[in-house]
């Protein structure tokens, strides 16, 4: 694959998780005066309401996925390094090295991705402590992001 294969490559998968951001950050923006929720609150979201926390915990956890499968291996590439044989926390302590993602900070919003998932719809006192937490940390992962295109930028 040629540099300019991959720099197109890797430029696609971004323009893909900056939509995701803004849908998600949308999603949010329409919900924020729900914030933080309860339980109760929870139980009372209208069809719309409820389509947006849909909307803003599935794109949190694609913009996750796409940058963690996507994005970060192929900046990798960019740069001549060698991915296949690499573990996941192989290339997120590469990323950290070049300063686009704490390591520990990417790992803790694994977690958060996981259990959101995992909960969403079995425990309502979980699930709404974990909407809340995810609503915490979207510009967090959004920061992540541009982190990433700015290095790409930059660099590329």
């Amino acid at each position: 694959m040629t540099d300019q294969v991959m720099l197109q490559a890797v430029l696609e998968k971004l323009a893909e998780c900056e939509k995701h951001e803004n849908r998600m950050l949308t999603a949010a923006e329409r919900l924020s005066h729900r914030f933080p929720l309860t339980v109760e609150s929870f139980g009372s979201l209208d069809e719309v309401d409820s389509s947006f926390v849909d909307q803003m915990v599935y794109r949190f956890s694609k913009l996750q996925d796409t940058l963690g499968e996507k994005v970060f291996p192929g900046i990798l590439k960019l740069g001549r390094e060698e991915v296949k044989g690499r573990t996941f926390l192989d290339v997120l302590h590469r990323m950290e090295e070049l300063q686009i993602v704490d390591s520990d900070t990417w790992l803790s919003l694994r977690e958060l991705r996981n259990e959101i998932a995992h909960e969403y719809s079995n425990e309502v006192d979980k699930t709404v402590l974990a909407l809340n937490i995810v609503f915490g940390k979207l510009s967090l992962l959004a920061d992540i992001r541009r982190r990433a295109a700015a290095f790409v930028a930059e660099r590329f």
